[in-house]
């Protein structure tokens, strides 16, 4: 029988979900390694032991993000128009936390002593003033190449509007150094707004090497194996890509693994009645929060990685070093602080015994007896080991492991509460009005904390959450999105030249689509633009509506006033409206796989534990033992593979029909 796979490549352990039409879902983890695909390889070994061909095989992974995080790619010689050699130190000249007294200025990805400046010039409406001199741009690549480079990025002025001198620039230096990966900023995202586009183009870059080097090893012993299957990437857009497309444009990748997360939240929570989401992915190393608004992901193209402003669009999820990796000490002043430090996959937190000596968020639930095992018994953990590590911890704060533990727990709530706020709050927001639905492998288990210390009246647990976004995977849709500077005053344009813009911006999304050569359903395009009124200096993005014949410039003010009342009320109907950027995404939805729920068997039990700084006897229930309609009250303790979720008294959960676990609190 043929089987689809989703696989999710984590920080601490890679998921793998299998779904046969005949035999159901199916899930299991495997240890990260430092070599990513080395995991994917070994889980595809065991998919494959007992036989059955692979359908379909789509993956996010952390290899683009690690890369960035870590600068650990390629070295990136920079080639800009003359005058510009300064484009990434000047940044916008805004500093993070710029009051503060000990603020860093961000170091730049590619230093100045590899930028290089050529002499060729464009206007802004992408008329030629200067010629390119070809034989400059090669020299400047040979000595970037001489000075220990290793790939190529080339970014000047007004080439989103015109890309010709790109592309003579990338073509000269690929026929004098073939082989080298040589990447434009046309190429990659034409968009205004120089800082920006130059930076995209150096992040993609520094990952291609090693995204083409990820994406070969994997494929090559996937054949060996035997699977014949397309390899697809989940892209930070929430859609997939072949890993060709992905090796092409690496940086689309980076948020790939929370965006798949948040992809199956909407579907899922549609699904249960939930349209209104907080999706709270809380793995090893980080907790990623995400929205989802009227069953719709949000996306977002000021998303920031690390020091770097990714403007290419992304499912907006907000990122908080507080997983159950996560490491608790003090800092020098005695504070508790937890993470951003992670303990990760190896050595792991102590629980682990694999000689981790510091606690981490999975030691305290272990110390408090809400953790005994994980992966359905697969693995054991240590519990003395995780309570004498908190011990230690508890002296320095004059308590005992159960009060470090509980202290643990309250500090990574108050840090994931600091960055929900804001999230929340920018979207407007009331977490009353949302329901929370928790996964990843520590997910659930904090979810409830999480959920009373914000205000949230509905928490949510899927099926299988450990490998949550691994079954986001197989859910999300091929997708794309496009994008051409107009910047103009939108009554100045003629409306012919607008309809032309959308016109090639719909015709480039369905090429894109029929390059793929995948089996896919319905192909939606999706028209925007990014406008402003007179004199701002920000835009809001205003979806459009499909028809391009006469009268779309009026239908695009229309479009716009709308938009901007809605977010700031008032708009100046009489006044000046400018497009900046005109956009277009395209949809192709892919087959999914049928979803079912089975009611099981599952042993029930009792255990002490410690909540609040009370000592509790809880419930223990096997999931797969729940019966639609059954109703848990706290305290309980509910395992799975691959998760736990607790129940705090004064909370409960009920199971509904497609098998989530829905929980609220007591009035």
């Amino acid at each position: 029988m043929a089987v689809r796979v989703g696989v999710d490549v984590g920080g601490t352990f890679t998921d793998f979900v299998a779904v046969d039409e005949a035999a159901g879902l199916s899930a299991f983890k495997i240890p990260s390694s430092a070599d990513p695909e080395e995991a994917v390889i070994e889980g595809f070994r065991r998919l494959l032991a007992g036989g059955g061909e692979v359908a379909l095989f789509s993956h996010g992974t952390t290899v683009a993000l690690n890369t960035l995080l870590q600068r650990s790619g390629a070295r990136v010689g920079l080639i800009v128009t003359r005058g510009f050699r300064d484009v990434l130190q000047l940044r916008r000249l805004r500093l993070e936390g710029a009051p503060g007294f000990h603020v860093r200025r961000p170091r730049p990805l590619v230093p100045r002593r590899d930028i290089r400046e050529v002499g060729g010039r464009l206007l802004h409406d992408g008329t030629e003033v200067r010629p390119l001199d070809e034989a400059e741009v090669v020299a400047a690549a040979a000595e970037l190449l001489a000075a220990g480079c290793e790939s190529i990025a080339v970014s000047f002025l007004h080439s989103y509007r015109n890309p010709a001198h790109e592309r003579r620039a990338a073509a000269a230096i690929r026929r004098r150094f073939p082989g080298l990966a040589v990447t434009t900023s046309s190429q990659v995202w034409p968009q205004q707004r120089e800082y920006e586009r130059t930076e995209v183009t150096v992040i993609d870059a520094h990952l291609a090497p090693v995204l083409r080097r990820y994406y070969d090893r994997l494929e090559a012993a996937l054949r060996e194996l035997g699977v014949r299957a397309t390899v697809l990437a989940t892209k930070s857009s929430g859609g997939v890509t072949t890993a060709a497309g992905a090796a092409r444009r690496p940086v689309e990748t980076l948020l790939s693994g929370p965006a798949s997360g948040v992809v199956a939240a909407a579907h899922l929570g549609r699904r249960a009645g939930f349209d209104h989401l907080v999706a709270f992915d809380m793995g090893g190393t980080s907790a990623d929060i995400g929205l989802v608004v009227g069953g719709a992901v949000h996306t977002t193209t000021e998303a920031t990685v690390g020091e770097f402003p990714v403007v290419m669009p992304s499912v907006d999820v907000s990122s908080v070093g507080a997983g159950g990796g996560s490491i608790a000490a003090l800092d020098p002043s005695g504070l508790l602080k937890v993470g951003p430090r992670s303990a990760g996959s190896r050595p792991g937190p102590v629980c682990y015994g694999r000689g981790g000596s510091e606690p981490t968020v999975t030691d305290a639930y272990v110390a408090l007896g809400i953790l005994g095992d994980l992966l359905g018994g697969e693995m054991e953990l240590d519990v003395e080991a995780a309570r004498h590590a908190c011990r230690r911890l508890g002296e320095r704060l004059g308590t005992g492991p159960e009060g470090a533990a509980e202290a643990i727990l309250q500090v990574a709530t108050a840090t994931m509460y600091a960055r929900l706020l804001p999230l929340m709050a920018r979207h407007g927001a009331d977490p009353r009005e949302f329901a929370l639905l928790a996964y990843g492998g520590a997910g659930p288990t904090h979810a409830f904390r999480l959920a009373r210390e914000a205000g949230f009246g509905r928490v949510v647990i899927p099926p299988s959450p450990g490998t949550f976004c691994a079954l986001g995977c197989l859910l999300a849709d091929l997708r794309a999105d496009f994008v051409s500077t107009v910047y103009a005053d939108l009554d100045r344009v003629p409306e012919e030249r607008l309809r032309a813009v959308f016109q090639d911006l719909r015709r480039e999304a369905e090429g894109w689509v029929a390059e793929q050569r995948l089996e896919v359903g319905e192909v939606r395009v999706g028209l925007s633009a990014d406008m402003r009124q007179g004199g701002q200096s920000y835009e809001i993005p205003v979806e459009l509506p499909p028809d391009l014949g006469p009268g779309l410039r009026e239908r695009v003010r229309q479009a716009f006033l709308a938009a901007y009342d809605r977010v700031y009320g008032d708009p100046d109907r009489s006044g000046r409206v400018e497009i900046v950027n005109a956009r277009a995404h395209v949809i192709a939805v892919t087959p999914k796989p049928a979803l079912t729920w089975t009611p099981g068997e599952g042993a029930e039990g009792r255990r002490r534990l410690h909540h609040a700084g009370v000592e509790l006897e809880a419930v223990v229930r096997a999931r797969a033992g729940l019966a639609p309609g059954e109703r848990v009250r706290g305290p309980a303790v509910i395992t799975e593979y691959g998760t736990t979720t607790f129940v705090p008294p004064g909370a409960f959960v009920e199971v509904d029909g497609a098998g989530d676990l829905v929980g609220g609190f007591d009035a």
